[in-house]
């Protein structure tokens, strides 16, 4: 039996805390996270350049390692939702979601029938490639199956509560850069426009019981938005914190390894 262990995480507002990868698909990276003490993981293709052979083989490092997966794929179209599902992402995220019209083609296409209209593909990577009847897979697939509907435009907030209503949309994930570049305060999150917008998302998926998940770029933005209501909290991703910790290393080597003026080395 497969299992769906981010449908239960994203039906509790305990906090979960994950990780973003947009560089490192290296067969060690599942086992790493888990290490880490990570929750889940956020698998990017909208900016990564990773394509479908690549998610395959992350989907196995992951469950190599049991940390559930979420795919972000590139776009709203069937062909991008289905395969990601066919590779066996558990989680999907689809970037600047705007209208419930939107949310539901994705669940359309995410899902099998009776819950939706994905084309049918059994014994294969989602499924383990393991046998059983055609009603039991499609239970299960959809059991399974996860929707982060990412809300990064003035149109996703003003429709947020009617996204958040929806049946199978289980968590509302801020993509907090897009989002303050349609609200017309590019990288500006203090301004009103800004936060009057998260007021809102949150007390949509507040109201409808919706999971609350949000990329942050330190530890105290994290314990901040988790006391506003947002329990994924993705930290930062693997280029940056390589970058960062590498950076603030090489940093102090170089002032402390660096003889003083008009020294000799011996």
């Amino acid at each position: 039996m497969v299992e769906h262990r981010l449908r239960d995480l994203a039906g509790t507002k305990a906090p979960k805390f994950g990780h973003f990868i947009v560089e490192f698909a290296t067969p060690g990276i599942g086992h790493i996270l888990k290490s880490a003490g990570c929750d889940f993981v956020l698998f990017d293709l909208e900016h990564s350049g990773f394509g479908f052979e690549t998610v395959k083989n992350a989907v196995r490092y992951f469950e190599a390692a049991d940390v559930p997966i979420i795919v972000r794929v590139p776009s709203k179209e069937y062909h991008h939702i289905a395969r990601a599902m066919d590779m066996g992402a558990e989680g999907l995220m689809l970037p600047m979601v705007g209208t419930v019209a939107e949310a539901r083609h994705i669940l359309k296409s995410m899902k099998y029938t009776p819950e939706g209209g994905r084309g049918v593909a059994l014994q294969v990577s989602h499924d383990r490639y393991r046998p059983g009847t055609v009603t039991d897979k499609f239970k299960a697939a959809n059991q399974r199956s996860t929707f982060f509907c990412q809300i990064e435009t003035a149109e996703g907030v003003q429709n947020a509560e009617k996204i958040a209503a929806l049946p199978g949309v289980d968590c509302l994930w801020v993509g907090h850069f897009d989002l303050s570049v349609s609200l017309g305060v590019p990288g500006d999150f203090g301004s009103k426009t800004f936060t009057d917008a998260i007021t809102r998302v949150v007390a949509a998926a507040r109201k409808h019981g919706k999971s609350l998940g949000r990329l942050v770029p330190t530890v105290e933005q994290g314990i901040e938005l988790n006391r506003q209501g947002f329990d994924f909290i993705c930290y930062s991703g693997d280029v940056w914190v390589l970058h960062d910790a590498l950076a603030d290393a090489i940093n102090r080597l170089r002032a402390g390894c660096t003889p003083k003026r008009g020294g000799k080395r011996s």
